[in-house]
């Protein structure tokens, strides 16, 4: 850039009272923006951000500590929009290797100040009013009622009995009494149904409390539940309550529903067993510290919010069924919030449940699920910035840590407060959920010149989906002759700063590509895979080996990739094309032939549902052919057969195998009990008839009298 062109922004750079080193030569050398370090910048320094506020410039300052100091300034100079914060101290200065951090220095710089926000992803709208469903015993569930009558709408479900328990004097609000059948619903639309069992009806008592004097068993207490047990039938109640009919001991259970905002279930076992509880229910058992926390808790999510749609599905891509047979149901497997259900031959998110783990674009083997909080292709922006910078600054070997922007961030921010501080040669990238990175992530960033890639799956729910993944890529990696550990997941929560410290600091770089790739990571996850393997074995290091490359590379089960095996008893039928949702199977159009591209196959199962001879099998790996020069999808014979021919004219009927299974599964039929009408099995629909007709034993139907 000339001395005559404006600089692009101003950065503001601060190593904190001189708690890291700063190389300022090298650092304002290396940016396409103005440079400027300081020691205390949110002190004595602070006019020098003044200034830059008020050139007109787009400003960045590295230091997410004081926010709100550097906002309040730039909102008072009317500059708010033009300013932004990155992190250089936890992710990068406070380091043990602090002296030798300045190529990540420079990345981070680099993407903090070149790379565009991410493009805004759809919403869902989800408002909630006052509407309370307290369940539980009696004696809880109506003293939290009564206390929070005046800031809610509450409604009580009473599901057992609290001795010396008694129902308010006022009837303020519905109280019901019964067991719960089933809870489902999100916030702003919860829905309970459940089971009125108790003789007493309490929407029609009025509470005079005569059934509870006239008990001689005392079996009703003062809120109105019947211990039935120990009821002796005597009925004094059902007369007590006169016209009133509210006590009815033959009345069946009743089933009702109704609806609500938000739900305080005071259940000892939750109603809801889930890994990811939905907003607006609480579930905090008996404990009264952890009742107040809740009831303070949903108070927050009466109003209206907005919400990400986290993930994006195209149906067309998806293979989880097809005419009613089950092939994969990953994402209904791994969904910690049950927002993901079957739906016919695809699969449905619901957006309200949904809270963005990300697992499931995570599993997913065709793409059909695509996380968009923030995007892959932008992701992959970022990650191919942050290493170009870091390489052309003198950076080598190295490993893109992926992170949870809550979770993972305080992780770091422990480790570089009470340990030793992150590597010089890791580099942090935030992402919204780390169980969202998924295999076309872990190998495009090693394709774009990391030789390691580590994912802190603190706040991660389940990182068995995130271990799997690393599992098939580190076997593809070692298999194409890339030496050391390439891909790790680093089990950790936000307090266990010691393990990842560990884990980064233990971990021996590996061996990476001779040369970075050109490409971008794109939305559809098959074809981000499809160049990242691309580059791989291009660049594999087990070509150059006397023993060259592996045809092939197993895999475990579960993996995206794989054949398919037709043995003998295929007869043709090809059901197994019809259900393939990824054109990996297919018909032959000049040839009773079954074909079939590897490349495409997802190894989802539908073919091997579908056949009903059981003649396929899987087998997952990845054909190292389809990934070498030229690369393109081959197509090669499963199964191939003669055409069967009608024995009496000669006419193409079918398959040979198919047409046989079917004369082998007639044959024992009483229709076809002697050898003439076997016979016509072999024959075409006309020359059948034809036989019949000729055959003096055949009825005729002028033959046939009433």
């Amino acid at each position: 850039m000339s001395d005559s062109q404006p600089p692009l922004s101003r950065v503001h750079l601060c190593d904190c009272n001189h708690g890291f080193a700063l190389d300022a030569g090298r650092l304002a050398s290396s940016a396409d923006a103005l440079v400027q370090c300081h020691h205390a910048l949110c002190g004595a320094e602070l006019p020098a951000l003044e200034a830059s506020l008020s050139s007109g410039q787009r400003v960045h300052v590295a230091c997410t500590q004081e926010t709100a100091l550097f906002g309040e300034l730039a909102e008072a100079q009317g500059a708010g929009e033009r300013i932004r914060f990155f992190n250089l101290r936890e992710h990068a200065g406070w380091s043990a290797q602090s002296t030798a951090a300045t190529p990540k220095l420079a990345a981070l710089i680099a993407a903090a100040t070149t790379l565009a926000d991410p493009e805004p992803v759809p919403a869902v709208q989800m408002s909630a009013g006052r509407s309370l469903l307290i369940i539980g015993e009696a004696g809880a569930a109506l003293g939290w009622a009564e206390r929070l009558a005046g800031s809610f709408e509450p409604a009580v479900l009473i599901t057992a009995r609290t001795p010396g328990a008694e129902l308010p004097a006022v009837n303020a609000y519905p109280v019901w009494s019964g067991r719960p059948v089933k809870l489902a619903g999100h916030l702003g639309a919860f829905e309970l149904e459940w089971t009125q069992d108790n003789p007493i009806d309490l929407e029609l008592c009025v509470r005079c409390n005569t059934c509870v004097k006239a008990c001689p068993e005392g079996v009703i207490g003062w809120d109105l539940q019947v211990d039935v047990d120990a009821c002796r039938s005597h009925r004094g109640c059902v007369a007590a309550c006169g016209e009133i009919g509210a006590i009815d001991f033959a009345r069946a259970d009743v089933a009702r529903s109704e609806r609500f905002d938000l739900v305080l279930d005071l259940s000892a076992a939750p109603l809801l067993k889930r890994v990811e509880l939905p907003d607006g229910y609480a579930a905090p058992g008996r404990d009264p510290l952890e009742q107040a926390l809740a009831v303070q808790a949903l108070g927050e999510f009466v109003g209206e919010f907005e919400k990400p749609r986290y993930v994006a599905f195209e149906a067309g891509l998806c293979a989880h069924s097809r005419a009613k047979k089950t092939g994969c149901s990953n994402c209904i497997e791994v969904c910690a919030t049950e927002a993901i259900r079957s739906n016919g031959d695809v699969i449905a998110v619901d957006p309200y449940l949904c809270k963005g783990c990300g697992t499931c674009s995570t599993v997913c083997p065709s793409g059909a699920l695509s996380f968009q909080y923030p995007r892959v292709p932008e992701l992959g922006q970022r990650v191919k910035t942050l290493l170009a910078e870091y390489a052309r600054a003198g950076g080598t070997d190295a490993c893109v840590l992926f992170h949870a922007a809550e979770a993972g961030n305080a992780a770091i921010a422990r480790l570089a407060r009470r340990g030793r501080g992150l590597p010089a040669r890791v580099i942090p990238v935030e992402v919204w959920s780390a169980d969202a990175v998924g295999l076309d992530l872990m190998l495009g960033s090693l394709a774009l010149g990391a030789c390691q890639v580590a994912v802190l799956a603190a706040g991660s729910h389940d990182a068995a989906p995130l271990k799997a993944q690393a599992g098939y890529g580190q076997t593809i990696l070692s298999a194409l002759g890339y030496a050391g550990e390439h891909l790790r997941v680093i089990e950790a929560d936000a307090d266990d700063w010691q393990t990842v410290e560990t884990a980064l600091y233990d971990w021996a770089p590996a061996a990476g590509v001779a040369a970075p790739a050109r490409f971008q990571l794109l939305p559809k996850k098959r074809e981000t895979l499809d160049f990242a393997l691309r580059h791989l074995v291009a660049h594999a290091p087990a070509a150059h080996t006397p023993d060259g490359l592996p045809a092939a590379i197993a895999l475990k089960a579960g993996a995206p990739f794989g054949q398919v095996m037709a043995s003998d008893a295929c007869t043709l039928c090809m059901s197994c094309t019809g259900a393939c949702p990824a054109g990996a199977l297919r018909a032959a159009s000049d040839a009773y032939r079954l074909e079939f591209v590897e490349k495409n196959c997802l190894q989802c199962g539908l073919c091997e549902a579908s056949c009903p001879e059981s003649a396929i099998t899987l087998e997952p790996r990845l054909l190292l052919g389809e990934y070498g020069a030229g690369g393109a999808r081959k197509t090669r014979t499963l199964r191939e057969a003669d055409i069967f021919h009608c024995t009496a004219c000669g006419k193409a009927m079918g398959a040979a195998p198919l047409i046989e299974s079917m004369i082998a599964r007639l044959s024992g039929h009483a229709m076809f009990a002697g050898e003439a009408e076997r016979a016509r099995l072999r024959m075409c629909a006309d020359c059948r008839v034809i036989d019949m007709m000729k055959t003096e034993s055949a009825v005729k139907a002028w033959d046939l009298t009433e």
